[in-house]
């Protein structure tokens, strides 16, 4: 006489039947957990966007997925939109576009924004913010090892590099990938080619 697998377990009394479901389950979540927990805190990690400083690029409520391990095999580039803690609460996060990098000197003169490094100066183009912004506030900064300089989007009501100054690269969280949220507003984002092309970078 032979059995077949369906046959052992229809033998099986009420009671094993509800402890292999319940084991079988646990098994489901502890693989699961391994996989999503190392994705969540290593990998990517959701952020939420609060306030207006980075308009027209990203609104208030809008949800992104943040890059987390590109950082840690390269620098950020100038156009990453980058999330960071704040550098006088870490306990805050906020998202802002690189400027300017290590060893550069930013200067904001006349509605402009020049990067110097070496004998090389050039403008900053600008073509992805909004018509008729203004970068006010006046600031001229030599970047040390491992700063960066950060200006929201939005200049005229975002707090960033102007007021607090740079932001170290043990504060950076990592780099917008993508925007999840509104739908209808889906994108990749990779700015440092853009940069690259435009910027003299």
């Amino acid at each position: 006489m032979s059995f077949s697998d369906k046959d052992f377990y229809d033998n099986k009394t009420p009671g094993q039947k509800v402890i292999e479901f319940i084991w079988d389950l646990i098994k489901v979540v502890c693989i699961s957990l391994a996989i999503i927990i190392p994705v969540r805190y290593f990998l990517i990690q959701p952020f939420y966007v609060k306030g207006a400083s980075m308009e027209p690029s990203f609104y208030d409520h809008e949800y992104l997925i943040i890059d987390e391990i590109s950082y840690r095999f390269d620098d950020p580039e100038r156009g990453d939109i980058i999330v960071f803690k704040f550098p006088k609460d870490p306990s805050q996060f906020y998202i802002k576009r690189v400027i300017g990098l290590p060893g550069e000197t930013v200067e904001i003169k006349d509605n402009h924004v020049y990067i110097t490094k070496g004998e090389k100066r050039f403008i900053l183009d600008e073509s992805y913010l909004a018509e008729n912004t203004r970068t006010t506030r006046s600031k001229k900064w030599t970047l040390g090892k491992g700063e960066y300089y950060v200006l929201g989007d939005n200049r005229e009501h975002s707090s960033d590099s102007r007021s607090f100054g740079p932001v170290y690269r043990d504060l950076i969280v990592g780099k917008v990938w993508f925007r999840g949220w509104p739908l209808w507003r889906f994108t990749f984002f990779s700015g440092e080619d853009y940069y690259k092309s435009h910027n003299g970078a």
